[in-house]
């Protein structure tokens, strides 16, 4: 299983980067598509952060709304109103939820 969206920071890239990566993603971002269950795709967030993911965005284009699972139990939903961030995940990054979709 793998994210429609990954980033892991060049620090906690293995040396021999010719190998595939047995670290988990700073971050995982999942796009919901027409297709997705809503079940399928949270069942996805909860796998990647047991796996060690940091952070997890699920981007969900109808409603325009981005949740944002930092654990089982931690979990935020964003609207157009909000500024996503990178929080530990990708420190640094800052977009209004809005911009990502125009």
């Amino acid at each position: 299983m793998k994210p429609d969206v990954a980033f892991v920071s060049t620090d906690r890239l293995p040396e021999d980067r010719e190998k595939g990566s047995p670290v988990p993603p700073d971050l995982a971002v999942e796009a919901v598509s027409p297709t997705d269950k809503h079940y399928d795709v949270t069942e996805k967030a909860l796998a990647y952060l047991k796996a060690g993911t940091r952070l997890v965005w699920v981007i969900e284009p109808v409603a325009k709304t981005v949740m944002v699972y930092r654990s089982h139990t931690d979990f935020t939903v964003l609207t157009s109103e909000d500024t996503l961030t990178g929080e530990d995940g990708v420190e640094g990054f800052a977009c209004s939820v809005a911009r990502l979709f125009e």
